[in-house]
């Protein structure tokens, strides 16, 4: 049974890192209505949600495998010859630049996002304003900018809301790609550009809680690591299968179902929590 809830917790996973809405979110909510304690110990149920986030690393692996080559031989390239002229290293250097503040927000707020913004109520709030601002952004938004034009502007303001996005319930790929929908990108490049932005966060934190593990094995109960196996293994197959859905979807329709689902998910669970569930 306790394979079955990490199966269903890593399908989760590896479908709502990727939509606009919210994948955090969706696992604290997932818990709260099923009164799931996969691990009796909270911080192994945390340490599990890296394992979860370590799948959808890997289906970001398996998807971008040909762009990640391409833009890390940019980057090498760069340091050689410079900048001017070349898309690639452009881009290579705005996802760099994109991922200072999530990097910095990460370390400086962890114990605040771990203590304080992951409340059931809060998490319901951040799905209904933040689905507004998605709203908005593909309404308004001129999409007329490709990937291959980002700048240095795009990486600042689409890698503060992706610190933004620590906060359970604001949903990254949602915060990421309503700022690339005001940068006056496509649907399709914000999107892009969200998910090439979350492979060096995501793989960053999955590597850092993996590592303390390997370093400590015995904080992890007997029998414990299959649980963390099946959970990985589901993210990253359903989280392949929806970018590559969700990539081609966006090619010719509107986020629009995205932002009517959080907003109704967010008055049920409203209504739901008011009456003390």
């Amino acid at each position: 049974m306790e394979l079955l809830k990490a199966a269903i917790l890593g399908i989760v996973q590896g479908l709502t890192e990727f939509l606009p809405i919210s994948s955090s979110g969706h696992l604290i909510l997932v818990r709260e209505a099923a009164g799931w304690k996969l691990l009796a110990d909270p911080h192994l149920n945390k340490v599990f949600d890296v394992a979860l986030h370590a799948g959808t690393f890997l289906a970001l692996l398996a998807y971008f495998r040909s762009d990640v080559m391409r833009l890390l031989g940019a980057l090498a390239s760069s340091l050689r010859a410079g900048i001017r002229g070349q898309p690639d290293r452009r881009l290579a250097w705005t996802i760099v630049i994109g991922t200072i503040p999530a990097a910095i927000a990460g370390l400086a707020g962890e114990e605040v996002v771990e203590n304080r913004l992951g409340a059931p109520m809060l998490v319901v709030a951040q799905l209904i304003v933040f689905a507004l601002l998605l709203w908005l952004a593909d309404a308004r938004g001129r999409k007329t900018r490709t990937i291959t034009r980002a700048d240095w502007g795009d990486g600042v303001i689409i890698g503060i809301a992706q610190a933004v996005a620590l906060a359970p319930g604001v949903s990254r790929s949602g915060i990421t790609i309503t700022a690339g929908l005001m940068r006056a990108m496509t649907r399709e490049s914000a999107a892009r550009f969200s998910f090439l932005l979350s492979i060096p966060i995501v793989g960053g934190t999955a590597a850092y809680s993996f590592l303390g593990l390997i370093r400590h094995p015995s904080l992890l109960p007997a029998g414990s690591w299959s649980l963390f196996a099946v959970g990985l293994l589901a993210a990253a197959v359903s989280g392949y299968l929806c970018i590559r859905c969700f990539l081609r979807y966006l090619q010719t329709r509107t986020l629009r179902p995205f932002v009517w689902y959080r907003i109704l998910l967010g008055l049920v669970l409203l209504g739901w929590f008011a009456v003390g569930r």
